[in-house]
């Protein structure tokens, strides 16, 4: 399988080295957030913090290739592709790919929870998305909904909690239902935080942001000089995570964009392009990407010492 990815510098700092006290890395200080620093770069090699491995957290082993210490924390997927992959093999419609696609979740949720990534974002639906045809948009959201319905116990049993993002106005009032039963079901989990994007814009997502600390500035609870960073990350969907920045964003279908997805949260994240169609992207897909994640040096705008 051919991926087009970001060259792959030879050095990687993702990798302890064997003599920390004569050979070190760099290893910048700047956080994710004021509010939400990362054990990246607070801690002094380990990626995964000590404290979850002695939970078990990733208790299955990992692939051969891939190191426990220098997976991501949080990987967000573009699932791009549904339709194409069913014209491809002869469906007239898109919904027998979107049929196809909700497995390929079903399996990367599991093997998500299986190699201890704490975090999975997936851009489901597309606030743009509302302009598509009528048919496809009501299947995209019957589906959803049986989806809710069909897979609650098992992300309970996978310890899997659940969040939403996005402009919830024009779901149905059942759909908006299951998702606050699903969320309310499944606040206390922690092995993985499965955050799902329905009617989500980057654009809207920060400028609903900034409108909400505008109001506060007029309200008098929050003064002119105390707006940074932190403050407008805390006012985005994604507050709802204590790791709000992906480490690793992959899309799959050939696709070379991020189509107003977190737009603010993939400063600094690490993109990954796969040319399998959605349907087909499976486990030796996710570990491809994670290899190219590994292999790679994050610097933060700085320079390696």
């Amino acid at each position: 399988m051919q991926s087009l990815n970001l060259p792959i510098p030879i050095y990687n700092n993702n990798l302890a080295p064997q003599k920390a006290d004569k050979h070190s890395l760099f290893r910048n200080t700047r956080d994710q957030t004021h509010r939400f620093p990362t054990s990246l770069l607070a801690a002094k090699h380990d990626l995964v913090p000590k404290e979850e491995e002695d939970k078990g957290v990733a208790s299955v082993p990992l692939p051969e290739g891939l190191l426990r210490e220098a997976m991501p924390r949080h990987v967000a997927v573009i699932m791009d592709g549904n339709a194409r992959w069913a014209r491809q093999r002869g469906f007239i419609a898109a919904s027998a790919g979107h049929e196809a696609g909700a497995r390929s979740l079903r399996e990367l949720v599991e093997l998500c929870c299986d190699w201890g990534i704490g975090v999975l974002t997936v851009f489901a639906f597309s606030y743009d998305n509302w302009i598509r045809p009528k048919e496809e948009v009501d299947f995209l959201m019957s589906l959803f909904e049986r989806l809710l319905v069909s897979e609650l116990d098992n992300l309970v049993r996978q310890g899997a909690r659940v969040s939403t993002i996005g402009d919830s106005s024009r779901l149905s009032e059942s759909l908006k239902k299951l998702i606050s039963d699903l969320e309310e079901k499944t606040k206390d989990n922690s092995r993985l935080h499965l955050i799902v994007a329905v009617g989500y814009s980057g654009k809207y997502d920060v400028t609903k942001a900034c409108k909400s600390i505008a109001q506060k500035v007029k309200d008098g609870t929050v003064q002119l000089e105390d707006i940074d960073e932190s403050l407008l990350e805390q006012e985005l969907e994604t507050n709802c995570t204590e790791y709000p920045c992906p480490d690793l964003l992959i899309r799959t279908s050939g696709e070379l964009r991020i189509s107003n997805f977190l737009l603010w949260q993939l400063a600094y994240t690490e993109l990954f392009f796969a040319e399998a169609l959605w349907p087909d992207f499976g486990k030796a897909e996710f570990i491809e990407a994670l290899t190219s994640y590994q292999q790679r040096q994050r610097r933060y705008g700085g320079r390696r010492s």
